[in-house]
């Protein structure tokens, strides 16, 4: 087993102890990079890695993400890096300057190995809609199955165990949703508790930056090396950030956890439904207090047509300077309009197009009251009674998705209970601007498929630690498609 297939922690203290030097760590990674077949990466920061790589020579004892490589997903801007979001119409941009999370990790000293493919523009949840095509699921090496997105190729990187953790972006379930698919713990912090400067925007209001690791020790480590108040984001917080390890070895005893009675229901997959009543009834032995709740199915039920209208509108407006003027390629033209309708036409997919036409029309004047404010009053009313349920509850638990990944050319009934709620529901963490967790549960047919844990804002620290007990519970810390084991569930 190669250092690379270690935790944070483990990596750190080899690399102390002077086992395995930054240089040779990045070298490994590099390799297993460019050896991947699953269309991870849309570029490879071979020279960049390697010179700041071969700098580092005295470790910092302090600092446990010292020399350590990652993936940054291609939505945040990289100085003097090429950043395309996967999309053709940023084909040659090179930002001139780095996203504030980028600009962290290289105050720790990580070595960022490559930019990660996504879904065109963070939009999407396929991880097919890429202007380099497919990203596959590192567990299926026939290539079939889907790994989701938009965050697919950091994903496929962490799970590939090409590096410890990756850099991703969650609108709707783009870190969470990938994670469950793929054996890893995603996460996504409150609303405004890491700073999105630098971040392409997709939806603002529900935005996140997030990340994947195999381990919840690893994903509190990163929540605290990147967060923070950081002035060029007016949106980010100014509350002090915690030590999100400090309580993870505590118990769970006494600890309420609501689990939402319709989504469990709505999971037609019995390896699932059977795998997340053990995972109850071994947290129950535990101590915690296990509180069935109900949300209401029509409300469950408009997540998606929320969502849809919502985001997709304000891509509309974020997503307006993409005119091959300000940014794209030039196209020739008589007038401004033409030359944006020619950039627009060959720098788009089709899937982007259709979704700035829904956000164009849910704005206009006259639809504005049944489309646009609609949802943002549905969008009220169910962060109401998220609210709600965690008023009496310490953390809301349910499983992140409804089986393991889906295969490709695989078309489910959109109309179906399981897809608008077990499909979708983690939505509802992205409008309430709640902390959110993904960790692996069990196996479908092979394939990895997770369970989420969800806290009231600013309630991280909690999370983690309820989260770490589950994680000794399941047996499953550390998994990847390279470090396969059996779980407990």
């Amino acid at each position: 087993m190669s250092y690379l297939d270690l935790s944070i922690r483990e990596i750190h203290q080899a690399l102390v102890e002077k086992k395995v030097t930054p240089l040779e760590l990045t070298t490994e990674a590099l390799r297993r990079a460019k050896e991947n077949t699953d269309n991870a990466f849309e570029f490879i920061n071979e020279e960049n890695a390697l010179k700041e790589a071969a700098a580092l020579t005295e470790p910092e004892v302090d600092n446990l993400l010292w020399g350590i490589p990652y993936v940054c997903k291609d939505n945040f801007s990289t100085k003097d890096i090429p950043t395309t979001a996967s999309s053709n119409i940023l084909n040659g941009y090179v930002p001139l300057f780095d996203a504030a999370v980028v600009e962290d990790l290289k105050k720790k000293h990580c070595i960022m190995i490559a930019k990660s493919t996504l879904d065109e523009l963070a939009m999407g949840g396929t991880g097919t809609t890429g202007h380099l095509g497919k990203t596959f699921n590192p567990w299926d090496p026939s290539h079939k199955h889907m790994i989701g997105g938009s965050s697919c190729g950091s994903a496929a990187a962490v799970a590939a165990s090409i590096v410890p953790f990756a850099l991703g972006s969650d609108t709707g379930d783009s870190v969470r949703k990938p994670a469950s698919l793929a054996g890893l713990v995603g996460m996504k912090p409150t609303w405004s508790r890491i700073s999105r400067f630098g971040l392409f925007p997709f939806a603002p209001s529900l935005d996140h930056v997030g990340f994947f690791t195999r381990n919840a020790e690893d994903s509190a480590i990163l929540l605290e090396a990147l967060s923070g108040r950081d002035d060029r984001d007016a949106t980010s917080s100014s509350r002090p950030v915690e030590n999100y390890t400090a309580d993870m070895g505590k118990p769970v005893k006494g600890k309420k956890i609501a689990v939402i009675k319709e989504i469990v229901d709505s999971i037609s997959n019995k390896t699932v439904r059977e795998a997340f009543d053990k995972s109850l009834k071994a947290l129950e032995e535990q101590g915690a207090i296990i509180n069935y709740v109900n949300f209401g199915m029509e409300e469950l039920e408009s997540i998606y047509a929320t969502y849809i209208v919502i985001s997709c509108a304000e891509a509309t407006s974020n997503d307006a300077n993409l005119d091959g003027i300000k940014f794209g390629p030039f196209y020739q033209g008589k007038t401004y309009e033409e030359v944006m309708s020619n950039a627009r036409t060959k720098g788009f997919s089709e899937l982007i197009k259709r979704r700035f036409v829904i956000g164009s029309f849910a704005l206009m004047r006259e639809n504005q009251d049944v489309l646009f404010l609609r949802a943002q009053k549905n969008r009220a009313k169910l962060v109401a009674k998220l609210n709600e349920i965690l008023s009496a509850n310490d953390v809301i638990y349910v499983p992140a998705a409804p089986g393991g990944a889906g295969l490709f050319d695989s078309n489910g009934d959109k109309l179906s209970d399981e897809y608008l709620i077990a499909d979708n529901h983690l939505a509802l963490g992205n409008f309430g601007g709640l902390p959110s967790i993904t960790m692996p549960l069990t196996f479908v047919d092979g394939l990895p498929v997770g369970v989420n844990f969800m806290a009231a804002a600013f309630n991280e620290k909690e999370l983690y630690q309820i989260a770490s007990q589950y994680e000794k519970l399941s047996g499953l810390a550390g998994l990847s498609a390279v470090n396969k084991k059996g779980g407990n569930f």
